[in-house]
């Protein structure tokens, strides 16, 4: 079979491109093209199969890959010809026709039924083009210049076959010998008629007058008019704050069937919730962050519906289980202490009176089976973590190091640990049905749901017990301050090893997509920024202020000469104190302060070696407590100019995030504040860009390919402005919320966003837009009069009129998704309002550790029934036209 590849493609002098074709079980095979004239390079190849994925690529003189394809293209051949003429064009991931055809696109044609295109013999063209369509009444015609195209006629238009999701194909004869125009339409099968045709110029394509040979025009991609794209609305809520009768002081897996039906109601397409994974690290309410999973893969036993397990709970026990829910689903907010200790209660009685059939059970052991990989070593962390009464492998008597034929006999009947592994392999079994049961249900309301997926990995958690070689246990990750607080995060993650990760091409990531997969359509990954950098901290560091962006172009000894810096180490690396620091700093206290510093011969001070960290002074005054001086002297050991790192043989310094805000910075010279703010903006604003885009374009591809989930990157805070760039070369929908903007403006304005966004007015970091509304009454008035077009004085309570306002603004606009916290619906009506306002924050980044316990005040089934409110929403949903 002969295939002759045609492609248009501008190079750089000294660039050539290249095909590359996979073939399924086999090496890929590169073969190098010609150009031909004006761009078009031309290809021949022998190939025998009925399908073909390939990709194109440029190189330069050196065969060094200057950059190719993100997504692979993909062919099928009709058996009776072999020959074929393929005109194609260069595949760009960026379109977001071509990003769309996705798991939200299946699931709105959840009845979908692929369609056969007929090639027959006399054919001379089969045209393809992706077209996702998410309006099921829409279909794609063709028509062309010539009689056998219908003469530019709508009647006589070529109908398409969906021959795949999104994919549309239709072969047609075509006789006259002469350059060939087209255009591609679509067409409403309700009024049986042609309604819009594609933007942009006609295509072209050329006659085919050699016998036996079929023309392939394979087109990228449909030109769709802004309204004419996919757009949705959406909630987004935590499961756990969802409140029902069924519930057990916390929302559940179950709960998501209600919630899908309340968005069904109100033209709601999409729910977005937060991670779901197990963090059970010590049962208590630290435990309720749910981005620290001590699994990636397992799920969290709290959103188990014990009345919902394949076997009853034992007899004596209901009553009590019903005394103890009836309590809990009292409560305003979660009681995760309670909640989680009821579970587990009922679940191990649940487990030990139904052992011998739960054993025999062939599903429960069909899921072992295919999740033998990460089940196994989580259902043992697990027993181990409740042996040794902690998750810190390191403190554990057995098994610090994870050795996978140890553990592996762990799971064997002869293992008197086997019954407490196999309870937490059928907990997860339960959970996995009843989430899929649950996503089942949403989808065939025609409803998507959005998970989120955390940048980091608990640092006492399987993975790290596993493949400790995968992260940086040594570093803590976390970012730089930013409005929610001064002094950084520190999320006390590892950071990740994206060397070991790139050796085995990413698997650990690709797997972890595919995990997520089997529940969701379009995925939330946070703090995106972690794939072009991170910020990273020493163990030694406990505020986020004592980090520095990894990877990064440090400033080395050679530049502070070249400026005339008289650095030294002592000065610019360690905390700088003094006398009029010391008196500033600690007022009377400040002979308290001398068991913790030494007098140096300049008259400055130094911490004693004992004392000279933040994590040495942390876990001395736990121990040794006090009292007012130990939050200033954990800061003082923050007072220094430059942040070390050891690199190749070579000490890099990295400047202190705000080093001109420092006292240290400023007893230096005016010479030296001027030399240093210099090298400041430059190891900031300047000097990282390319490195950080080059790392990111490394892995983000790879990883992205392996899923078919709408991808969205959470990019608020400090933005490089290498991010937009990859994020839109990738497809990556951005997230703007109103009252962060990147920009240096007061507010983001939601009419503004192009279409690869998506926005909200609060996310669950931040106050609800009812508490903002009190926070800062300046801020607010300007906001009331600016961005809500308001006259006169601002009320001092957010009104339900101005928060309707408030939704419109996120609703009427191009972005692709507007998708708003629940507890912002509830703003926009005076009867369903929280009267305890302070009770719907989730959480404050500003306080850690924060207790997670939100749950919605009223419950879903009543929700339900709120029938002029629910009209109301369905109303502006699709009159917005996202629906």
């Amino acid at each position: 079979m002969k295939l002759y590849f045609n492609v248009e493609y501008i190079v750089k002098a000294g660039e050539n491109l290249e095909l590359v074709i996979g073939e399924e079980g086999s090496a890929v095979h590169v073969h190098t093209m010609f150009c031909a004239e004006n761009g078009l390079w031309k290809c021949e190849v022998d190939y025998f199969s009925k399908s073909i994925s390939y990709l194109y690529r440029v190189v330069d003189d050196k065969k060094n890959v200057v950059r190719e394809e993100f997504v692979l293209h993909y062919l099928n051949f009709p058996h009776n010809y072999k020959e074929f003429i393929i005109f194609d064009e260069w595949n760009n991931k960026n379109f977001p026709e071509n990003y769309l055809n996705n798991k939200i696109l299946y699931n709105k044609l959840h009845g979908f039924i692929p369609e056969k295109s007929t090639v027959l013999k006399k054919h001379t063209h089969l045209f393809r083009i992706e077209a996702p369509i998410y309006n099921p009444d829409w279909r794609i015609v063709l028509f062309g210049s010539t009689p056998s195209l219908g003469g530019w006629s709508y009647d006589k238009a070529i109908h398409l076959f969906q021959t795949d999701f999104g994919i549309w194909e239709a072969s047609v004869e075509i006789p006259e010998n002469e350059i060939i125009q087209f255009k591609y339409c679509i067409y409403d099968t309700r009024e049986n008629r042609v309604i819009d045709v594609e933007t942009g110029e006609n295509r072209f394509t050329v006659a085919n007058p050699v016998a036996d040979v079929l023309q392939i025009v394979s087109n990228h991609y449909f030109r769709f008019k802004g309204y004419q794209m996919y757009h949705d609305a959406g909630v987004a809520v935590p499961v756990f704050s969802l409140r029902s009768e069924d519930g057990f002081g916390v929302g559940e897996f179950a709960d998501l069937k209600k919630l899908a039906e309340w968005a069904k109601e109100t033209n709601l397409g999409i729910i977005q919730i937060l991670p779901i994974n197990d963090t059970t690290a010590n049962y208590s309410w630290t435990d309720s962050y749910p981005y620290a999973a001590v699994s990636v893969y397992a799920l969290h036993p709290q959103y188990i519906s014990l009345e919902r397990l394949d076997f009853s709970l034992p007899k004596e026990l209901v009553n009590e289980y019903r005394v103890e829910k009836e309590d809990l689903n009292a409560l305003a907010l979660i009681d995760y202490e309670k909640m989680i200790a009821g579970k587990w209660r009922y679940l191990k009685a649940t487990f030990n009176a139904e052992k011998e059939s739960i054993y025999k059970d062939r599903g429960f052991k069909k899921f072992i089976k295919d999740n033998e990989s990460w089940l196994v070593p989580y259902s043992a962390f697990c027993v181990l973590r409740d042996k040794y009464k902690t998750p810190n492998f390191n403190d554990w008597k057995t098994h610090k190091k994870y050795i996978a034929g140890k553990i592996s006999q762990l799971f064997t009947t002869k293992s008197k640990d086997y019954d407490s592994c196999m309870v937490h392999a059928w907990v997860q079994y339960e959970l996995h049905k009843q989430l899929k049961e649950a996503v089942d249900y949403t989808h065939s309301l025609g409803v998507s749901l959005k998970g989120d997926l955390p940048i980091g990995i608990y640092r006492y958690s399987v993975e790290a017990w596993t493949e400790p070689e995968l992260f940086g246990m040594d570093f803590q990750a976390g970012a730089p301050p930013d409005q929610f607080t001064e002094l950084g995060q520190n999320w006390e993650f590892p950071t990740y090893n994206w060397e070991a990760m790139k050796a085995d091409d990413y698997k650990w990531w690709k797997n972890r997509f595919k995990a997520l997969e089997q529940y969701f359509d379009a995925m939330r990954i946070d703090h995106i920024l972690g794939f072009f950098r991170i910020w990273r901290m020493p163990i030694s560091a406990v505020q986020g202020i004592l980090g520095y962006f990894y990877p990064a172009v440090p400033i080395v000894l050679d530049e502070f000469k070249a400026l005339q810096i008289p650095f030294t180490f002592e000065r610019y690396c360690k905390p700088f104190i003094n006398n009029q620091i010391l008196s500033d700093m600690f007022g009377a206290d400040r002979g308290k302060v001398l068991e913790f510093i030494d007098t140096n011969q300049d008259g400055t001070y130094s911490f004693k070696e004992e004392f000279d960290t933040q994590r040495k002074l942390v876990d001395f005054f736990k121990k040794n407590p006090r009292g007012s001086i130990e939050e200033q002297l954990i800061s003082l050991c923050a007072n220094v100019l430059f942040l070390t790192e050891e690199r190749k043989g070579e000490t890099g310094y990295h400047p202190r995030f705000n080093v001109y805000n420092t006292e240290s910075f400023n007893y230096l010279s005016e010479s030296e504040q001027k030399s240093i703010y210099e090298l400041y903006h430059d190891y900031f604003f300047r000097r990282q860009d390319h490195l950080w885009l080059e790392k990111a374009m490394e892995k983000l591809p790879v990883i992205l390919n392996a899923t078919k989930m709408l991808i969205c990157g959470e990019d608020l805070g400090m933005v490089p402005a290498c991010v937009p760039v990859a994020m839109d070369e990738l497809a990556i929908i951005a997230l703007k919320v109103q009252r962060m903007p990147s920009e240096n403006i007061p507010f983001y304005n939601p009419r503004n966003a192009s279409y690869m966004n998506v926005i909200t007015a609060s996310s669950h970091d931040s106050s609800t837009l009812r508490q903002w509304w009190k926070e800062d009454p300046a801020l607010t008035q300007r906001y009331f009069n600016q961005q809500l077009i308001q006259y006169g004085k601002a009320p001092q309570e957010l009104t339900p009129y101005l928060a309707e306002i408030i939704m419109k603004q996120h609703l009427y606009n191009e972005a692709m998704l507007a998708i708003f916290p629940i507890q912002e619906f509830m703003a926009t009506d005076a009867e369903l309002t929280n009267k305890n306002i302070d009770d719907e924050r989730i959480n404050n980044p500003a306080v850690f550790p924060h207790y997670w316990r939100y749950r919605m005040h009223i419950r879903l089934e009543d929700l339900k029934e709120k029938q002029s409110f629910n009209e109301k929403i369905a109303y502006w949903v699709k009159d917005s036209r996202r629906m």
